[in-house]
């Protein structure tokens, strides 16, 4: 592979990146070439020495989302840093999204528990208007236990999901710097 046939591939893969960006990244890698040929290499051998240019875009495209998700942590973001940490290595699959998914399931699990005790006294109050006749001060009462508890768990997943949130993002991070080639020391 060839100087033209190595740029060609990683300005097309990099496409979905802003142009400023991506002008910065092919700067550098004509950087690496100006200096290989001033060194004596060969095209051939520079690209070799660079790497595949799939992969160096998968970790371009890994480290960009994982930046954009430090940023503004929405659950797009959070979704895209995801797949590009995945993306870097068929072991990530099982390492990353594992995790993910049980995350994600206790999250949403804890936002419905109390949002559904939050709503418990508005489905007596249904209960009781569509069958008149089973209303009981004891399940009024006892839901309206149940909403106050809903509203202390509401809060506490608040917080908790903005921790686990900012966690989670730490451990992507973490993760994609031990794919991209070990912990090195900053």
């Amino acid at each position: 592979m060839n100087k033209y046939q190595f740029m060609r591939i990683l300005e097309s893969s990099l496409e979905r990146l802003p142009s400023n960006e991506r002008f910065d990244i092919l700067q550098d890698f004509e950087e690496h070439f100006t200096i290989g040929l001033e060194e004596g290499k060969t095209e051939e051998q520079i690209v070799q020495s660079l790497g595949s240019p799939y992969q160096i875009v998968k970790e371009i495209l890994a480290t960009h989302h994982l930046e954009k998700v430090q940023t503004k942590a929405t659950t797009g973001n959070i979704f895209r840093a995801v797949w590009a940490v995945i993306g870097l290595g068929f072991f990530n699959l099982v390492i990353v999204l594992g995790p993910f998914i049980a995350i994600a399931g206790v999250i949403v699990a804890g936002w419905a528990v109390g949002i559904s005790f939050i709503a418990s006294p508005l489905l007596v109050l249904v209960n009781t208007a569509i069958f008149p006749g089973t209303f009981e001060y004891f399940d009024l009462f006892f839901s309206m236990v149940l909403c106050g508890i809903g509203l202390f768990i509401s809060i506490g997943m608040f917080f908790a999901t903005r921790g686990i949130t900012n966690g989670f993002i730490r451990y992507l991070k973490f993760n994609a710097r031990i794919v991209k080639g070990g912990l090195k020391h900053e």
